[in-house]
Formats: C-alpha cells, structure tokens, sequence
C-alpha cells in the first residue's frame, strides 16, 4: 500500500498527520531538498506534498525527483495565498503531451 508525506513548516503541514500523511519538517530549502531527496529513494511513497513556498524555490530539486520517482510530487497553497505553482506544472506537463494548452 502506497504512503503519503508532506513537507513544509511544521506549523503549516502538522495537520495532514491526522490525515495520514508522514510528516517531514523543512522549514527552509536546504532542509527541503534533503528531504525530497530521501522520500525519492522510498518505492513505498506514493504522494509527496509539498507547500509552496519552499517549492518556488527548488523547481530544479522538484524535477530531478520526478524524474527518479514514481511518486505524484505537488505543491499545497498556505495561509499566504496560492502562487498556483501546481496548475502551472500540469498545464506544461499537458501541452508537452498533447502538443497544446488545452486548460486555457
């Protein structure tokens, strides 16, 4: 059975442990990058959230993890609003596939 992580600030991210979810404090990109680095290597994970604000700062950690594993990896808005990081990844993942933007 497939697991579920998230990480971020500890204030942001301990709510999903009641959800289920494995919770890995990062509360800076250096920490993040660390950590996105291990649950790659895990074959059990099957979801990696992660906020938003550390992932605006690693998009090149981001797709070196996607490209090692099988994992679905996002970003999650916080209390500061949403930069819509996520819909801009799905929205280039489907026009490199499809050949076009068909979400606009």
């Amino acid at each position: 059975m497939s697991k579920a992580a998230v990480i971020g600030e500890r204030s942001l991210v301990l709510g999903f442990k009641g959800a289920g979810f494995e919770i890995v404090h990062a509360d800076d990109v250096r920490s993040a990058s660390r950590a996105l680095a291990a649950l790659s290597r895990r074959t059990e994970i099957g979801l990696v959230l992660i906020t938003e604000a550390l992932a605006a700062e690693m998009p090149e950690e981001m797709k070196q993890f996607r490209e090692v594993s099988a994992a679905i990896l996002t970003s999650i808005p916080t209390h500061l609003g949403s930069r819509h990081l996520s819909l801009a990844e799905m929205r280039k993942t489907i026009e490199h596939a499809v050949g076009v933007d068909i979400l606009r």
